[in-house]
């Protein structure tokens, strides 16, 4: 259930974050984003990587709503 949850509400925000960065990997955001979230490694599987991800798209939403 929790999976389910953190793909249902991480992945707009992943979006809307790919929306305002304009789909820009490479930029300064996603470069500042990938080292502060891995350091110099990366994640073991794509699996991780993903799940990574969803999580952090969660919780910039949870954050969202903060304000």
């Amino acid at each position: 259930m929790r999976l389910f949850l953190d793909i249902l509400l991480g992945v707009p925000e992943l979006i809307r974050l790919g929306l305002v960065t304009g789909f820009r990997f490479r930029g300064p955001y996603w470069a500042w984003r990938w080292h502060t979230a891995f350091g110099t490694g990366r994640p073991e599987s794509t699996r991780d990587l993903l799940g990574a991800m969803v999580r952090y798209g969660r919780w910039m939403g949870r954050m969202r709503r903060l304000d």
